[in-house]
């Protein structure tokens, strides 16, 4: 039997294990099985992997999409530009190290994208906002990433740097925290929804509820708007592709 699975903490909702279950179901796969390895520690994959020898891969999740890196024997090109990684494959004793997240984010985040949407304000600087940079990078869009601390020497401002100047010249907006996520979703991003407009396009990496709060509030402004489900779809068949590959 073929194993693969997920690691992070908490994992209270495993899109991947109830995505990647389904898809056995549905395509006849008899011989795999998908776990969901909630580790309070980075370290403890190590245990993971002792306890799972017929292991072939495990895509990575909120909190160790960075800290991973230091237990990959060889990694991506992307992987070692950004600094993160969201899906290993293991070939024999060693774990190869990619990055999922920038397909799945570019192939459902320019669909709605428009002449107008030339800088973008990347909420979060953790594993995922590291593959939203990579991305825009590639698409020749400029960005900020907004934190609760400001680093001005990292491109970073606070959320009270928020003013309308910034708003008006940054029509984009990512977040890539985990505010908003089931069961707390009357949490959102501390931006100043006042200032959104309908030429601003909020895009959500969270997609459970479907529409988030920080959704709610941009459509509510005339906003386009798109959740994280899309995304979660295209690097969960991506992940696939590269473990059977």
């Amino acid at each position: 039997m073929r194993e693969y699975g997920l690691i992070g903490y908490p994992l209270t909702h495993s899109f991947s294990q109830k995505y990647f279950t389904e898809k056995f179901l549905r395509e006849g796969i008899v011989d795999a099985v998908f776990h969901a390895f909630s580790i309070p520690t980075v370290t403890d994959v190590k245990t993971v992997l002792q306890n799972h020898p017929a292991l072939k891969g495990f895509c990575i999740t909120i909190p160790y999409k960075k800290a991973i890196l230091p237990f990959l024997h060889d990694s991506s090109a992307a992987v070692q530009q950004m600094g993160a990684c969201n899906c290993v494959k293991i070939e024999g004793r060693k774990l190869l190290g990619y990055n999922t997240d920038v397909v799945g984010f570019e192939n459902s985040f320019i669909k709605k994208l428009q002449p107008n949407h030339t800088k973008a304000l990347i909420l979060g600087t953790g594993g995922a906002a590291a593959a939203v940079e990579y991305t825009l990078k590639k698409l020749g869009i400029g960005y900020l990433s907004v934190s609760r601390t400001a680093n001005k020497a990292e491109n970073i401002v606070g959320y009270d740097d928020l003013d309308g100047t910034l708003m008006q010249e940054y029509t984009v907006i990512i977040n890539c925290t985990p505010l908003g996520t089931y069961p707390k979703t009357n949490d959102a991003p501390g931006i100043p929804y006042e200032l959104v407009t309908p030429n601003h396009y909020l895009f959500d990496l969270v997609y459970n509820p479907p529409l988030t709060k920080f959704l709610q509030l941009g459509l509510a402004k005339g906003a386009a708007i798109q959740n994280g489900y899309e995304m979660l779809v295209i690097q969960a068949e991506e992940n696939w592709k590269i473990w059977n590959g």
